[in-house]
């Protein structure tokens, strides 16, 4: 069974910097793509941005320029990088690892961590 614990959500005014983490535990394929949603209040969870296990990376256009995803293969953590942050990115985000492994797709998410940004 694989679990995704995150860390490092909060509060912060606006223009202000987090990084959120989230170590991966189990059986995970070496091949997969980690990323980082969000949900905010009324809406729907969104994609923010993805890294492939070959560090490919994609965001959502809203956060290009302020956020960067990065991880650590060794340790199966992936951070989220958030500078600039805006009252906007208020939510609560979610670490997401998907891959295949024979012949089945498997699709995990963690707990969340709330980040609240203050104007």
């Amino acid at each position: 069974q694989v679990q995704l614990v995150e860390s490092g959500g909060g509060l912060v005014q606006a223009g202000g910097s987090l990084r959120v983490s989230c170590e991966a535990s189990g059986f995970i394929s070496s091949t997969n793509v980690m990323g980082w949603y969000r949900q905010a209040p009324g809406k729907q969870r969104e994609l923010v941005a993805t890294i492939t296990s070959g560090g490919s990376t994609n965001y959502v256009d809203s956060v290009k320029g302020r956020f960067t995803i990065s991880r650590d293969n060794a340790k199966n953590t992936v951070y989220l990088q958030m500078n600039s942050l805006k009252p906007e990115d208020t939510a609560v985000y979610y670490c997401n690892v998907q891959f295949a492994s024979r012949g089945y797709k498997f699709n995990y998410w963690g707990q969340g961590t709330q980040v609240t940004v203050s104007s």
